[in-house]
């Protein structure tokens, strides 16, 4: 009977994508979680048009009308997606029962390729910047465990914005280092129980086996298989 309990009510995982995505793109790592004795769901939101605040009210309502809210809930945020995770936290996490959180790409200190992109050409961004990409998110509550998995390859649509920001502040190969779209530093989360960076692009952090399962390592244990503890 325990067996077909845990069968029959997996644990639960909330997946939020990123900017100019929508929710088919969180799928293969929706299927990787699958394997591994997941239920998720990828909502899509209007990444450019509604704000943040739209965002995290748009995930608690669909919980509302899908999620039972004595049982647990994990979330998986793949860049900006990230940011929405840490405003939902924030507005409505004391109405759901959240277990732990991992970010992808998730630009948690601002987005310098943002930054210029809203400034020479707004449209790219919108309302993604302001109080997102900008680096003035809420930060996440206490007690939420929080894993951050950061990609070094720079390759990406973002990168002519960073190489050109390299170049004119001429920073040093350290702080340079990128995943196409996000610096490394943009990673970091003071938050966080366990980060990770792995040789991957900003979209492979959806995309890479290794990732999915560093994601399902942490989503289990609290921290990445990797982990230096």
């Amino acid at each position: 009977m325990a067996t077909t309990q845990r069968k029959t009510n997996p644990p639960f995982v909330l997946l939020v994508h990123g900017l100019h995505m929508n929710g088919l793109y969180m799928r293969p790592l929706a299927k990787k979680l699958a394997q591994a004795g997941f239920d998720s769901h990828a909502p899509s939101y209007h990444s450019l048009t509604q704000s943040i605040d739209k965002h995290s009210q748009r995930l608690h309502t669909w919980l509302s009308h899908h999620h039972d809210p004595t049982k647990p809930i994990h979330l998986v945020g793949h860049s900006l997606g990230g940011l929405v995770m840490r405003h939902f936290l924030a507005q409505y996490g004391n109405y759901w029962q959240i277990g732990r959180c991992v970010t992808l790409g998730t630009p948690h200190m601002g987005s310098i390729c943002a930054n210029y992109a809203n400034r020479l050409l707004p449209p790219l961004v919108h309302k993604a910047y302001p109080n997102a990409l900008d680096g003035v998110c809420v930060p996440p509550p206490n007690g939420v465990p929080f894993g951050v998995i950061a990609g070094t390859r720079s390759f990406g649509l973002g990168l002519p914005l960073l190489t050109y920001h390299n170049h004119r502040h001429h920073l040093d190969p350290t702080a340079r280092t990128n995943d196409g779209t996000v610096y490394l530093s943009e990673t970091t989360l003071p938050q966080a129980s366990d980060y990770l960076v792995l040789p991957v692009s900003h979209t492979q952090l959806i995309l890479d086996r290794h990732v999915a399962n560093e994601v399902i390592h942490f989503l289990k244990y609290g921290k990445f298989s990797q982990t230096k503890n």
